[in-house]
């Protein structure tokens, strides 16, 4: 069996959603596991899920001859990468980074740069519900303790509609906040 399909087989079987598989040439074999989703549960990864993948997996790898140095389990982290279509439903009204496999040309009208491929801002669906769209605005961040006039006229938003074929890499944007999770505010 392939490396692929044995690592999927063992993480799918012990309940979890398996992201990504990273192969080095230094012989490290990095699994990344997530929980499955299902709307509403805020369920993270723990040392402890992460142990019970990694021995059942060098069980399984070891049954099927699979070669390696040294096998790495670990959770997605705060920059957790999307790559399907569940990935974007769950994380919609999230702040992300997005590449763009090749530049927007004068699709933007002018109001972008037409050799931009990043952008970071906030993921929604579009008007059809056919696709995905990014959200930002070019306004420099606000600095903390920093006043704001009332009489400032705030930056446009602009919109960036694309498919997940056009994606070179979209992940979520690593947001440290120290004071706590808020509660997702639902629109």
């Amino acid at each position: 069996m392939a490396l692929q399909q044995i690592v999927q087989e063992t993480v799918t079987g012990l309940g979890y959603d398996l992201v990504e598989i990273d192969r080095t040439a230094g012989g490290l074999l990095r699994i990344t596991i997530d929980w499955l989703w299902q709307p509403g549960s805020e369920l993270f990864i723990n040392v402890e899920d992460c142990e019970k993948v990694n021995r059942q997996l060098q069980f399984a790898l070891e049954v099927d001859g699979i070669e390696y140095n040294r096998l790495e389990v670990s959770s997605p982290g705060i920059d957790r990468p999307l790559r399907h279509e569940k990935d974007f439903e769950r994380f919609v009204g999230e702040l992300i980074d997005v590449t763009l496999k090749a530049p927007m040309g004068d699709s933007a009208g002018g109001l972008v740069s037409a050799s931009r491929k990043k952008f970071r801002g906030t993921l929604e669906r579009t008007a059809n519900e056919e696709g995905w769209q990014i959200v930002w605005s070019d306004a420099p961040a606000v600095k903390p303790g920093q006043r704001i006039s009332k009489k400032r006229v705030p930056a446009p938003l602009h919109a960036l509609g694309f498919t997940l074929d056009e994606l070179r890499e979209a992940r979520l944007a690593p947001v440290v906040d120290f004071k706590g999770r808020k509660p997702k505010v639902e629109a």
